[in-house]
């Protein structure tokens, strides 16, 4: 079988860790990073990221041979741009086959007077080199000149057929250190999604946002905190995350009120706490994520609650979507007792907290937040601080009310259309090509068509939230009467038994 050759330049699939192969370029790494000592490997830019990483030689494929291989294994939305985003690249002629591998797309600089600038040398390591990252003379030069490096310069990545990834992770070999860089310096606009590496951006509104590259590509470059978390409740929120804490390396103790739901998480490598206050105790740092005010109250106040095992200088973050004035006495009684307090709601469902994609709205301590860097990178794909404890829990309620009035709305426009003799499927087609086309909207009205209410955000929580945001409004004498009316609907939709469903089970409330 016929080996195949990586150079600079080439497009190829890169696989890090646990994570599915992404499509990249191999690129020369910038002179003043550090390369990686012990294994062979090259730098590759990501596309649709702007992430860069050292990725060993066994763990690269040329692009073209498995292209419709990755296709067929990775089915994203973020990996299909990501795809797209090569397949623009090539178009516009950047990228020009030779044989299994293309070449450079780098452009020859020019001086002031047009004439062509010396190639920038890229460094590549020979083969047979036995330490090839101890620099010096082990290091050869390649300029974007040379028309074909020597078999002797050339990298073998394998063989085209019977190629197999490595599989172990990146995080179980102490000798390869996997680096990120961000492509621009410039600063990011608070919703622009940036590389895995920590950078908070200060709003002209007082927030700020900690934000980070697409999780379901790169979420191996994640260096998890060496402090202990802890994380209390397993939810359909709390599931996902806890995997993904995990799945980044991070040492987490888990309690949740039936403990069955603990044994997968046992599995994975997380260790088990018996009581809240014995998870507080055990760890710098707890999460919890529960169901409504009443229960975060008691898991705080309640007996062997979170209270008990507060000492000085321990965190505690509250991430359920609860109202303002319960997390301000959670605060209180936190920090009365030399604690530390964070609260932390996410905007998501079940799917997104699987994907590690969460939006983490955080107030409160912002030394806490800046210590839970990690976690919400590799919980979410944005977050943000919002100063003093209450501001987190006021937004997330003012965001649910928006989504919950506006499912209603869809369902009673499906309903609508049924009514009146319209086909619901091309009045979802015809939204989904329109100006409120969203995952949401698509998921949402697919899963209503197919009678699938499977619980992606329960419908009860949602209900939960729109009540807390009309009492909000109430307190501060704001009206809500789109809420209000929205909530009766789910108030109606409960009744028919559908509190453990969807949200999208709303639906049912139209045609009972």
């Amino acid at each position: 079988m016929a080996t195949v050759h990586l150079r600079i330049g080439d497009l190829v699939w890169g696989k890090l860790g646990r994570y599915p192969p992404w499509p990249g370029k191999i690129v020369s790494p910038p002179k003043d990073l550090k390369k990686p000592r012990g294994k062979k490997c090259f730098f590759v830019k990501f596309f649709g990221t702007e992430d860069h990483a050292w990725i060993k030689v066994e763990q690269l494929k040329p692009y073209h041979p498995h292209k419709e291989e990755m296709i067929k294994i990775n089915k994203g939305k973020r990996f299909q741009q990501a795809v797209d985003a090569v397949e623009e690249f090539l178009k516009k002629g950047k990228g020009k086959e030779q044989g299994s591998h293309c070449n450079s797309d780098d452009k020859k600089s020019t001086d002031s007077k047009g004439r062509k600038a010396p190639a920038k040398p890229m460094k590549i390591i020979e083969e047979d080199d036995e330490d090839p990252f101890k620099g010096g003379s082990s290091d050869k030069e390649l300029t974007d000149s040379d028309p074909e490096p020597s078999s002797v310069q050339r990298l073998v990545a394998g063989t085209v057929s019977g190629f197999k990834w490595e599989s172990s992770p990146v995080k179980d070999d102490p000798h390869f250190h996997h680096f990120l860089l961000s492509q621009s310096e410039k600063p990011a606009s608070s919703m622009e999604t940036i590389s895995k590496r920590l950078k908070i951006i200060e709003e002209d509104t007082g927030s700020t946002s900690i934000q980070a590259a697409d999780s379901t590509a790169l979420n191996g470059s994640i260096t998890p905190t060496d402090k202990r978390i802890g994380f209390l409740g397993l939810g359909l929120m709390g599931s996902g995350v806890v995997s993904n804490l995990l799945k980044m390396g991070h040492v987490v103790t888990v309690w949740n009120r039936t403990a069955e739901k603990c044994d997968l998480f046992i599995q994975e490598g997380a260790r088990l706490g018996r009581t809240p206050a014995e998870v507080v105790s055990m760890c710098d740092i707890t999460f919890s994520c529960v169901s409504d005010p009443k229960a975060a109250r008691d898991l705080v106040l309640g007996p062997s609650g979170v209270l008990q095992g507060i000492r000085p200088g321990k965190c505690y973050v509250e991430m359920s979507t609860i109202d303002h004035e319960t997390v301000t006495e959670l605060s209180q009684v936190i920090t009365s007792r030399g604690g530390r307090f964070l609260e932390a709601p996410v905007s998501g469902s079940q799917q997104v907290s699987n994907e590690g994609m969460l939006v983490i709205l955080a107030a409160g301590d912002r030394s806490v937040y800046e210590d839970c860097s990690s976690c919400f990178q590799a919980m979410g794909k944005t977050s943000f601080f919002l100063g003093e404890v209450g501001n987190a829990a006021r937004m997330m309620l003012i965001l649910n009310m928006v989504q919950g009035s506006f499912m209603a709305t869809i369902a009673e426009g499906l309903t609508l259309a049924q009514a009146t003799g319209q086909s619901q499927q091309t009045f979802l087609d015809i939204l989904c090509q329109g100006q409120m086309a969203s995952s949401f909207v698509d998921q949402k009205c697919q899963n209503i068509l197919q009678g699938n209410f499977k619980p992606d955000y329960y419908l009860k929580h949602i209900q939960k939230d729109l009540r807390l945001a009309i009492s909000m409004g109430d307190s501060v004498n704001h009206p809500t009467p789109m809420a209000a009316t929205a909530n009766e609907v789910y108030k109606r939709a409960k009744a028919l038994d559908q509190s453990d469903n969807d949200m999208s089970a709303v639906y049912r409330a139209y045609i009972h």
